[in-house]
């Protein structure tokens, strides 16, 4: 019984953390600045870390508060803004399960043209002075 409810509880934990950890594939990193025309903006930040925004345009719902008002958001394509990798992985698996398409992404705390745009393995930082 020991064993069962040990296995149990390890499966449970691998499933919730490849669905936090766990890259989601084909989906590129874009900057915002090249995001097509047709794609609707959600900035899934927090609101203090979105306070002043240069996504003025896009449809503001926190990551936390997607269950809650996932109905607000029009059936279009989506473009992700997510503070970090954990954040985007969450949204973007959560915005599948309800049906939606999300076609790119970017990740304010990391620069997309650094990264190679598809390579979402290679998190090694530049330093900007060097």
């Amino acid at each position: 019984m020991i064993v069962i409810s040990l296995l149990f509880f390890l499966i449970l934990l691998g499933a919730a953390l490849y669905r936090r950890y766990y890259p989601v594939k084909h989906i590129p990193c874009l900057p915002v600045e090249e995001v097509p025309d047709g794609l609707l903006l959600l900035d899934l930040r927090d609101y203090n870390e979105s306070n002043g925004s240069i996504f003025g345009q896009a449809l503001h719902i926190p990551v936390a508060y997607l269950k809650r008002h996932v109905r607000h958001i029009p059936r279009k394509p989506l473009h992700i803004i997510a503070q970090d990798a954990i954040e985007k992985n969450v949204g973007i698996r959560l915005l599948r399960c309800y049906g939606y398409e999300v076609k790119s992404y970017s990740v304010t705390a990391c620069d997309c043209q650094e990264r190679g745009r598809t390579s979402r393995w290679n998190i090694t930082k530049r330093s900007k002075t060097a």
